[in-house]
């Protein structure tokens, strides 16, 4: 009978305290990522379209959570999406049947679609706030946007902002999207360009501004 091989290894103190060290490391970075993903992450503001309930360089917590449990968005909602393939098509690229914005990319193996979903390395995101829902009927017309048929009252915006149409300023919202548009109306480019954004293109919801202290609280 023959008896079996034992091999022993040993480890030196040192090298069993550094091996801790990196299973600690890669532990509390995967737990980063799936809290960032599935609940919550901070952000900066990188866009003047929100001015002036945002302002470029502002920072604030996002709420996640909300996609992942396929919450709800309501109209007044401030929202971040995935940015359309084609944020300002031509009227011939344009389909005034199914006024939904266009997405055509798709990353294409396991390590790039970590990248671009998870990490977000190469994905553009804009953030808007929500006008219309879905069977909502939205009309933009001499300056003012009307909600079905009635004046639409946004306080939000600054004294003097009008609202200028674009190629959707007539549209009803199809079913699992919203019609999205920025405070700043002049310089956003949104789904009066685009069309409607489809909800599972929606990242999150804005939940708070925490920079600067000054304005530190729930954002409306």
């Amino acid at each position: 009978m023959k008896e079996g091989i034992t091999v022993n290894i040993n480890i030196s103190p040192k090298a069993k305290n550094i091996l801790e060290w990196v299973y600690c490391i890669i532990i509390a970075i995967v737990l980063a990522l799936l809290f960032r993903y599935y609940v919550g992450t901070p952000t900066v503001v990188q866009q003047p379209s929100m001015y002036n309930t945002l302002e470029e360089g502002q920072r604030l917590i996002l709420n996640r959570w909300v996609r992942t449990v396929h919450g709800e968005y309501k109209r007044g909602d401030i929202i971040t999406f995935e940015a359309p393939s084609n944020p300002v098509p031509s009227a011939f690229e344009v389909d005034m049947n199914n006024p939904v914005a266009e997405y055509n990319y798709e990353p294409k193996g396991i390590f790039a679609k970590f990248a671009y979903y998870v990490l977000e390395f190469t994905k553009t995101s804009y953030i808007k706030r929500v006008i219309g829902v879905a069977g909502d009927r939205i009309r933009i017309e001499e300056g003012k946007v009307y909600l079905n048929d009635e004046e639409l009252q946004e306080s939000y915006l600054r004294e003097g902002i009008t609202t200028e149409g674009g190629t959707f300023s007539n549209i009803t919202v199809p079913d699992g999207c919203v019609f999205v548009m920025g405070d700043n109306r002049p310089h956003s480019t949104d789904s009066r360009s685009f069309g409607c954004i489809p909800v599972e293109k929606i990242e999150s919801k804005v939940l708070i501004r925490f920079w600067p202290f000054n304005k530190f609280g729930k954002v409306t």
